[in-house]
Parts: structure tokens; C-alpha cells; sequence
């Protein structure tokens, strides 16, 4: 890896602070020979962070078609692909752990949007007979721990934008965060058992922001929260730094912006007793001292469950 990139070196250097145990990568390029994660493990393994463990299956980002899906006349266009990508593996996803993974892994990423249960396709979709559900992936990962296994449920979302009065982004995030609803009630088959991390880029927040918000709100109740959870103690935001924000910063399911109005995007919850992460608080030194834009850290008081995009 190039160490010269300051946008690189700043990535590594909040990954090296919060010392993750458990790191999820969205907009990660996937590649089949791994060399990308390779390099990355390296690097992070230079700064201190061992993370020996990876997993990473191909995206549906940039998987051709053969369809004009945006109605523009041209195909092979980015937007024409399975999940929005210029190439095949542009924007995947990446599981790096300190923990090896176990066997049994589940990949519902090549599953078709009309056949998860209760689908909500916008009307007259002409594609339903190959669009997939996921614009990137989703995941079910089983890890195994020190103290026994657990379950990672991994996935990253399209953003309920950027299409037009029909909302299909809208219907489709809605959808992909769902899947989880409709997996742990037993829609797609068994339910996987004992301990969950529930993890990705949901691009919806529960009560602000574009998009269908019930059904993030449903995936984050999915679960009964963490009764020890620490009050006030899940986002790096303040009250004050959010005067139009809907609901209270420790509501979050995890801040990702740095606009005067963030909202949660991202989901982060630990395998342990907790059922969802914590962040820092607003006065930790890595938040002050995080470039904008920049993921916060995880409190390192709590199981340190990570996700990051962009990387």
C-alpha cells in the first residue's frame, strides 16, 4: 500500500486508535485473489492491529445485466448493473477479525428482490425477473469466539436516493434491511441461534433522512436491546450539535456524518451481551480529533465491534 496516501494513513491511523477486534469494510473493491485485504492486514498489522481472520465473497456492485435498468438508452452503464458499480466488484464488502471464522456461512446476495417475502417492488418493475435484493451483499458469518460462537449478519445498503417518483432506491433499501426481519423470523429459512452481530451500512436512519425508515426501526428491534447499555453514550454528537435531529443521540444505531444534522446511516452491534454498539462519547480524544468526515470509535470500554466505510 501506497503510505504516502494521506486519505490511506488517516484511515489506518483511526482503525490503529480504536483497535477493533471485529472490522467491517464497505466500498472495498473486491478482488479474487484477496490482494487488497492482504495489503490491509498488513498494514494494520504494522500499526499494531492484528486482524488475521478475513472473509470476503464477490458483491453484486457492478455485476452486468444486460439490461438498460435506468431507462437511458445505453447499457453497461454503472447504473445498469445488479447493485450500482463501473466494473465487477467495484464497492464490495469485507470482514477482517481477530477471531477465526467458522464453517457455514450463508451469501443471500444472489437473491432475487421478488422472492424475499412481502417484497415491495415499485409498480410495473419490467426487471423483477433478475434484479437481485442486495446492491452489494448480505451476509450471514459464523465466527467463532473465545467464549463460544456467534453470528455476524453483514450487509450494505443503496442509499434512498438518487432515483425518481417511483423510489425505487426507497423500496430496495427498505428491502435489504429487512432481509434480517424476514431471516430471524424464520422467512428464509432456520434462524441462525445464540449470540448475533448485526453490522453494515443501512443508509436508513430510524427516524430521519430519506428513505423508508420502518424498516431499519424494525431490524434494530429485532433483537431486545441491551439492557446494560450506558445512556448517553452512543453517539459522539450532543444534543446542541443537532437542533432539527428527530430523535436523541443515544438513540442512534451509529452517527456517520459530519453535517450540522447527522444522522445514522451506519449499525454496529457487538457479539456479547450487548445488542448494539457503543460509540464514543462526545469528549473522548479520538473524537476531537477525528478528520471530518471521519468514522467515530467505538468506546473502548465496550466489545469493540467496527464498522467503516470508504476504507
Amino acid at each position: 500500500m501506497d503510505g504516502d496516501d494521506p486519505q490511506l494513513n488517516a484511515i489506518l491511523g483511526v482503525i490503529a486508535e480504536v483497535r477493533p477486534d471485529l472490522l467491517l469494510l464497505t466500498d472495498i473493491d473486491f478482488d479474487a485473489g484477496h490482494a487488497a485485504i492482504t495489503a490491509l492486514q498488513g498494514a494494520l498489522a504494522e500499526r499494531g492491529v492484528d486482524l488475521p481472520h478475513a472473509f470476503a465473497l464477490p458483491p453484486n456492485s457492478g455485476v452486468p445485466t444486460g439490461r438498460d435498468l435506468d431507462g437511458n438508452g445505453r447499457l453497461g452503464e454503472a447504473r445498469d448493473a445488479q447493485g450500482y458499480g463501473r466494473f465487477a466488484g467495484d464497492g464490495g464488502l469485507a470482514l477482517l477479525s481477530r477471531w477465526p471464522f467458522a464453517t457455514g456461512a450463508r451469501d443471500f446476495t444472489s437473491l432475487l428482490w421478488a422472492d424475499l417475502p412481502g417484497a415491495t417492488l415499485p409498480g410495473g418493475e419490467a426487471n423483477a425477473d433478475i434484479q437481485r435484493l442486495s446492491s452489494t451483499a448480505h451476509w450471514q458469518v459464523p465466527l467463532t469466539l473465545p467464549d463460544g460462537p456467534a453470528t455476524i449478519l453483514a450487509w450494505s445498503a443503496t442509499p434512498p436516493v438518487f432515483d425518481g417518483p417511483e423510489d425505487r432506491n426507497g423500496l430496495r433499501g427498505a428491502d435489504e434491511a429487512r432481509l434480517w426481519t424476514v431471516l430471524m423470523d424464520g422467512g428464509l429459512g432456520p434462524p441462525p441461534e445464540g449470540r448475533l452481530i448485526v453490522m453494515g451500512n443501512a443508509n436508513l436512519d430510524p427516524a430521519d433522512g430519506d428513505g423508508r425508515r420502518e424498516a431499519i426501526a424494525a431490524a434494530k428491534t429485532a433483537s431486545p436491546p441491551d439492557p446494560t447499555a450506558s445512556p448517553g453514550s452512543t453517539s459522539p454528537w450532543t444534543e446542541e450539535d443537532r437542533p432539527r435531529h428527530a430523535v436523541r443521540p443515544r438513540d442512534d444505531l451509529g452517527e456517520v456524518s459530519s453535517t450540522p444534522d447527522p444522522i445514522s446511516v451506519r449499525l454496529s452491534a457487538p457479539a456479547a451481551s450487548p445488542r448494539r454498539g457503543t460509540l464514543a462519547a462526545a469528549d473522548d480524544p479520538l473524537v476531537k480529533a477525528r478528520s471530518p468526515g471521519a468514522p467515530p470509535a467505538l468506546d473502548p470500554a465496550r466489545p469493540r465491534v467496527y464498522a467503516a466505510s470508504d476504507p
